[in-house]
């Protein structure tokens, strides 16, 4: 569990720090960015928020767009942001920005040539955290968040581990990926032609079956040029009416898919997890 820090910036009192390190999930260098609140330097440990990004983001677009540190220094929240997908001269890629690197979709992929790398369900379930929770001064206590691609991630991870996170949020998630272009092109390609493998990875799928609920915001904007194609939000909410699950769904007039919709929004996503956190 060795890190190597690659950047370091005061903020708010706390650090931005970026690292990599090597990833025995997904065999290659990956790296992250993690904030810690300042007040880490009492020896405090803090709780933590993944946030998962989008298709073509790294871990440095949330954190440099969302302005999640001054609040984030205030409640004493981590915020742990991993990149996309794996990344490597020896990792397939795809020509496309919605397939290979920067677009892993947060699965693990059974077919070739993807299933060697491409195994991000795992690394944010499993190494990740054990990583974080190993070499910060971190609790056990978790949030997951994201947008967009991540936003499924994110709802994903936390409708089939119920016990690992506290709360869940996401903005303008793809909620239903076997019933839009962007689910079905990587579904294609990472899992193969069974639509039956799928469903383990589609929101709305897991939500309709679950018996365990997660405290769910979800917020979504109505001048999104992704929504009625991409996204679906009546999925998941029709899905949460079926099962009874905890979801609160928020849609905002004007707001498109960028992250001046996230900046806008996120202080009170950080207030719903930091409640949910205590």
């Amino acid at each position: 569990m060795t890190v190597e820090n690659l950047s370091s910036n005061r903020s708010f009192g706390g650090w931005h720090k970026q690292y990599s390190h090597q990833s025995r999930t997904l065999g290659c260098t990956m790296r992250f960015a993690i904030y810690l609140p300042p007040q880490v330097a009492n020896g405090q440990k803090v709780p933590v928020l993944y946030w998962l990004s989008g298709l073509t983001c790294t871990d440095e677009n949330f954190m440099q767009k969302a302005g999640a540190h001054r609040l984030a220094a205030e409640l004493g929240l981590a915020i742990v942001a991993p990149d996309t997908s794996p990344r490597g001269a020896d990792v397939p890629n795809d020509e496309s920005y919605d397939l290979g690197q920067g677009a892993g979709f947060y699965v693990n992929a059974t077919q070739s040539p993807w299933n060697r790398h491409y195994r991000m369900y795992d690394y944010v379930l499993e190494e990740l955290p054990e990583l974080i929770e190993s070499v910060f001064p971190v609790s056990d206590q978790r949030a997951i968040s994201g947008h967009s691609m991540g936003g499924h991630g994110a709802l994903i991870v936390s409708l089939r581990n119920p016990d690992r996170f506290r709360s869940v949020s996401a903005f303008s998630p793809i909620s239903n990926p076997l019933n839009c272009p962007w689910g079905q092109k990587a579904f294609s390609a990472y899992l193969g032609d069974d639509t039956e493998n799928w469903a383990q990875y589609d929101a709305s799928v897991l939500m309709a079956a679950a018996q365990a609920s997660v405290p769910t915001l979800v917020d979504q904007g109505a001048a999104d040029n992704f929504l009625e194609e991409q996204l679906k939000p009546e999925s998941l909410e029709a899905a949460a009416a079926v099962s009874g699950y905890s979801l609160e769904l928020r849609r905002h007039e004007g707001y498109d898919h960028s992250y001046y919709f996230i900046a806008s929004f996120i202080d009170e996503h950080l207030r719903f997890h930091a409640q949910h956190l205590s």
